[in-house]
C-alpha cells in the first residue's frame, strides 16, 4: 500500500513571532550544550512554527534538517499507548482487566515490604495489576535502571529483564518471579510497564508490535520514516547522539560523541521491539502523531478516549517521582503521559492541564488541551529528559502564543 508522507512541514500561520523561541534554542547550540535541535509548534491543526539549528553530526559538519532520524526512546510510549487505546475502542480489552487474563506470568504477585533489604521480605499483592495500572505506571513494576543499590535493581539486573537480545515473551518470563515495589495502584514508578503493554498488543492482535504500529498508526498518519528499524540506506540520516560534559552540571559547556551506550543499531529488525523506547522517527512524523491528538484532524482515537488519557489516574496525593529527583511537585499521570496540575517556576497558569512526556535523549512532546497548543523538540543528548533546554523552550512558546 502506498502511504503519503505525514506532512511537508509548511507553516500555516506566519503571523506569530517566535524569534525568542528560536534564539533560546540557538543559544543551547552556541554554548555546545546541544549538537542540534529542531522544533514544531501547533495551534490546533495549524503548524505555526518550525525551526532547526545546529548539526546532526558535528564531526562531519552535517546540518540538522527536517529529514533526520532521531532515537525517540520513551516517545515510543505514546505510540504503544495509542495502540492499547485502539484495542480498548475495538472492544478487545477493558482498562481494568487484570493483566494475567492475557499474560499469566504477571498474576499472583508478591510485593516488597516497606524497607525490605532482601528479596524474600515480601507479602501478597492486595490486587492484580490492571491494564490501567500499566498505562499509568502505577503497577508496582520498575525499570531496574535508575535506582542502583536497591533490592529491585539487583533483582532486575540478575534476571536480565532489560536484555534486548531476547523477545518480549522472555521478558514476561523474567518478570514472573520478581516482587513488585509497591501494591498496584498505590504509588508511581517509571517502569517496564509499557514494554509489557507492547507484548499485550502482540498477544491480542496476533501481529508483531511493529506490524500493528504500521497498519493502525504509521500508515494512516503517513509516518513513513518511523519504525523499530530502518533500511541500511537511511543510516546517513540518523543523527548522532552526544554526551554532555557533566551529568551533575547539565549546563556545563562541551559535547562528545556518545561511546555507544545509547546508540543502538536501528538498521536490522530487533529481537525485542521495545514498546517503551525502541522507535526511531523524524520531526514531521512526530508532528503527525501529535496532530492526531488535536481537535479537528485525523483522529486515531475518539475524543472521549483522548480526554480519558488526559485525566489523572493516580491515587490521591501520588505524584510522578524518580529515584534521582524525588517527587515532581504538581505533576501526576494519565494514560501514557504526565499531567501538569500546577505550573513549574516561570510557567504561566495556562500550562495547567498539559499532557506530556519525552525521551531520555531530549525528544519531547506536550499537548495543552486548554489552550489548544502542542509542541515538540527533537535533539540527541544523553540524559536530556530533564535538561533545562526543554523548560526554556516551553516557557518561550507560552510567551509567544500569549503575545
Amino acid at each position: 500500500m502506498s502511504v503519503a508522507p505525514a506532512t511537508n512541514m509548511s507553516v500555516l500561520d506566519d503571523t506569530l513571532d517566535f524569534e525568542k523561541v528560536h534564539s533560546t534554542l540557538q543559544s543551547y547550540v552556541d554554548r555546545e550544550l546541544l549538537s542540534g535541535v529542531s522544533c514544531a509548534i501547533l495551534k490546533g491543526q495549524d503548524l505555526v512554527d518550525v525551526f532547526a539549528t545546529g548539526h546532526a553530526d558535528i564531526e562531519g559538519g552535517e546540518t540538522l534538517g527536517m529529514d533526520h532520524l532521531f532515537r525517540v526512546f520513551s516517545n515510543t510510549k505514546l505510540v504503544t499507548t495509542t495502540a492499547i487505546m485502539m484495542l480498548f475502542e475495538d472492544g478487545k480489552i477493558e482498562l481494568d482487566d487484570p493483566i494475567e487474563k492475557w499474560i499469566p506470568q504477571l498474576g499472583n504477585r508478591k510485593v516488597l515490604k516497606p524497607g525490605a533489604t532482601d528479596a524474600s521480605d515480601v507479602e501478597d499483592a492486595e490486587r492484580s495489576i490492571s491494564i490501567r495500572h500499566l498505562l499509568s505506571h502505577s503497577s508496582g513494576l520498575t525499570y531496574g535502571l535508575f535506582d542502583p543499590g536497591s533490592v529491585a535493581y539487583a533483582l532486575y539486573q540478575d534476571a536480565r529483564v532489560n536484555d534486548p537480545s531476547t523477545p518480549l515473551s522472555v521478558m514476561m518470563d523474567a518478570l514472573e518471579p520478581l516482587p513488585l515495589v509497591f501494591h498496584p495502584g498505590t504509588s508511581w514508578e517509571y517502569s517496564v510497564a509499557t514494554d509489557v503493554l507492547g507484548h499485550l498488543v502482540e498477544v491480542i492482535s496476533g501481529k508483531s508490535l511493529g506490524d500493528f504500529f504500521a497498519a493502525r498508526i504509521f500508515d494512516p498518519l503517513g509516518m513513513i520514516d518511523t519504525g523499530f528499524h530502518r533500511p541500511e540506506s537511511d543510516r546517513p540520516r540518523l543523527a548522532k547522539i552526544y554526551l554532555g560534559a557533566s551529568m551533575e552540571e547539565p549546563m556545563k559547556t562541551g559535547l562528545t560523541e556518545s561511546p555507544g551506550l545509547m546508540s543502538f543499531d536501528h538498521f536490522a529488525p530487533p529481537i525485542r521491539p521495545s514498546g517503551g523506547g525502541g522507535l526511531v522517527s523524524t520531526l514531521p512524523d512526530m508532528v503527525a502523531l501529535i496532530r492526531s491528538y488535536m481537535p479537528g484532524g485525523r483522529d486515531l482515537l475518539k475524543r472521549e478516549t483522548i480526554g480519558m488519557m488526559m485525566t489523572n489516574q493516580l491515587a490521591k496525593d501520588v505524584n510522578v517521582q524518580f529515584p534521582m529527583f524525588g517527587a515532581v511537585s504538581g505533576v501526576t499521570f494519565g494514560l501514557g503521559g504526565a499531567l501538569k496540575e500546577q505550573p513549574a517556576p516561570g510557567e504561566p497558569e495556562s500550562a495547567i492541564g498539559e499532557f506530556q512526556w519525552g525521551g531520555v535523549a531530549g525528544t519531547h512532546w506536550w499537548i495543552n488541551p486548554q489552550t489548544n497548543i502542542a509542541a515538540l523538540t527533537m535533539t540527541q543528548r544523553e540524559m536530556a529528559f530533564w535538561h533545562p533546554f526543554s523548560a526554556d523552550f516551553k516557557r518561550e512558546v507560552y510567551t509567544a502564543m500569549a503575545e
